[in-house]
């Protein structure tokens, strides 16, 4: 990791797979899915933290450093030379923390209409009819209704990620931000890379968005958590359009969150593309 540390976070189902797909295509760089460091590194806060008698003996000092450590512990053998993209979207929620440790990092939030974010899940639940998701506790039961809603309780997979999202765009970190549209993911992969590059100032990749290549670690993964799919890409970019799979009433109640499509409501220091 001595080449730097970047983050992804976002909505679920909007990219952010697809994106680290790409951004590894860059021999310099290494991004995946989710990993494991966001919870060593909420961990080593609870270890840390009043909670634990001995903490008494350990200052802001002491805890920046062992929270550093468990990224620079957890990519010293795997990625030590290369620009690290880490994934979890739970990173937004920790700025203050990240804009300490590191400050040249910048956190590249993945977005996409909420409603689109709803369908898409729930198209991967009914493509797998046969299988019962993780994503919903392995319970048989429930309607797209309870399934909209758990997912989007402040503790769900899409509400969570919502609320982190919003927390950081509204807060003292702002400019530590780059919102990257599905639609402009998909639709102009080419430009959407050059304008990370940008923000990150590392020269420009020639990047091939013709030939994706998979990641089969992701597969096991989403077979463990019985939902097939859940991280797939496709061999190539596509910008494709479907109809909804939601009833009219839940789309249209997801849809005007997309607070990101209006100018009004997104700081100036936070980068829309």
């Amino acid at each position: 990791m001595q080449n730097g540390i970047h983050f992804i976070a976002g909505l679920p189902r909007s990219g952010s797979t697809l994106l680290a797909a790409l951004l590894r295509q860059n021999p310099r760089f290494s991004a995946g899915m989710t990993s494991p460091v966001g919870s060593l590194f909420n961990a080593m806060l609870s270890a840390t933290s009043q909670r634990n008698e001995t903490a008494v003996f350990i200052d802001d000092n002491q805890r920046a450093h062992l929270l550093r450590a468990c990224f620079q512990a957890y990519y010293a053998d795997i990625h030590p030379n290369q620009v690290v993209f880490d994934t979890n979207r739970m990173w937004p929620t920790k700025l203050p923390a990240l804009t300490a440790l590191f400050p040249d990092a910048r956190v590249i939030c993945c977005v996409r209409n909420p409603a689109w974010v709803v369908d898409s899940i729930e198209s991967l639940i009914r493509r797998n009819a046969f299988e019962l998701s993780g994503i919903f506790s392995f319970e048989p039961g429930g309607t797209v209704y309870s399934r909209a809603e758990g997912l989007s309780k402040g503790d769900g997979m899409v509400g969570f990620a919502w609320n982190a999202l919003r927390e950081a765009v509204y807060g003292p970190q702002a400019d530590r931000l780059l919102l990257v549209r599905y639609e402009s993911l998909t639709a102009n992969p080419l430009g959407t890379l050059a304008a990370i590059y940008e923000t990150i100032g590392e020269p420009l990749f020639a990047h091939d968005p013709e030939h994706i290549e998979p990641c089969y670690d992701m597969v096991d993964f989403d077979a463990r958590l019985g939902t097939p799919g859940l991280h797939d890409v496709g061999s190539a970019v596509r910008a494709r359009t479907r109809q909804t799979v939601l009833p009219p009433d839940l789309f249209s109640r997801y849809e005007r969150d997309s607070f990101w499509q209006d100018p009004t409501q997104v700081p100036k220091a936070v980068r829309v593309i």
